[in-house]
């Protein structure tokens, strides 16, 4: 339908068809209306004007993100102030096999953020529980702290407390026949009953010798572990050199069910 001066179905000037005069358009719509009472700019069919938007108001802040695979309880244990987590998701309760990813928070509002990994792990011999004894070979499940590190090598270029030793050498075999031969030659402490910010060669055990202890992070020799988390020399070398005391880093360990809680 045209409007405006111009008349249909060949009427000349200015006078419209079927004895509508001036510049009036047809069938009743006048001067500048749009056509199904659809008027100036309002939006068709009922759609919101531009103001609708506003009316709803902000959208809801977005809650900071989460480490996907923890459970409330496992979340809660660790400490508001910490900005580094490495986890470490055992294959199932009685497995010696596991994986680390290194997650930070350097923004509470955002949340934790993979930052390293995922990498292969072992644990020990006969998988994990919740109250490690002395030889039972299994390794603790829990939050815990990241506070020294040591070696027989030089570190690495660490911000932890390092101290070079050669109490660190080890030899003989491990349950799988390989060897143990440089397994401490990177060490991070993991603080399951000892005193924290030690040295990891520290022998005070505050839960009691029965509870065992010298649960550490070290260079992984191919098999299970008596108790402690091993990662790949150079995952090992990777991580001393990320692992900033002042982010308070923790580790957080377990089965995938454990975990979950």
């Amino acid at each position: 339908m045209r409007t405006g001066a111009h008349a249909p179905n060949g009427s000349t000037g200015a006078h419209a068809p079927n004895g509508s005069t001036g510049a009036h358009a047809p069938n009743g719509s006048t001067g500048a209306h749009a056509p199904n009472d659809s008027a100036g700019a309002h939006a068709p069919n009922g759609a919101a004007g531009p103001g609708a938007a506003a009316a709803r108001g902000p959208a809801a802040p977005t809650a900071p993100r989460e480490i996907r695979m923890l459970g409330q309880t496992v979340r809660s244990a660790i400490p508001a102030e910490s900005r580094q987590a490495l986890v470490v998701t055992g294959n199932s309760p009685d497995s010696s096999d596991a994986t680390a990813v290194l997650y930070t928070r350097d923004d509470p509002a955002v949340g934790w953020q993979p930052a390293a990994g995922p990498w292969p792990a072992h644990n020990a011999l006969y998988g994990w529980t919740d109250e490690h004894r002395v030889n039972d070979l299994r390794t603790p499940i829990g939050v815990y702290g990241l506070t020294a590190a040591g070696g027989l090598l030089e570190a690495p270029g660490t911000e932890l407390p390092y101290v070079q030793s050669p109490a660190f050498t080890v030899s003989g075999e491990g349950f799988d026949g390989e060897s143990l031969e440089g397994s401490f030659d990177y060490v991070i402490a993991i603080d399951y009953n000892r005193v924290p910010g030690a040295s990891p060669l520290d022998p005070t055990r505050p839960l009691g010798e029965e509870r065992g202890g010298g649960i550490w992070l070290h260079v992984d020799h191919g098999g299970p572990t008596q108790g402690c988390i091993s990662l790949p020399p150079e995952r090992m070398e990777e991580l001393l050199r990320i692992l900033d005391p002042a982010k308070l880093p923790v580790i957080v360990m377990g089965d995938g069910a454990a975990l979950a809680r």
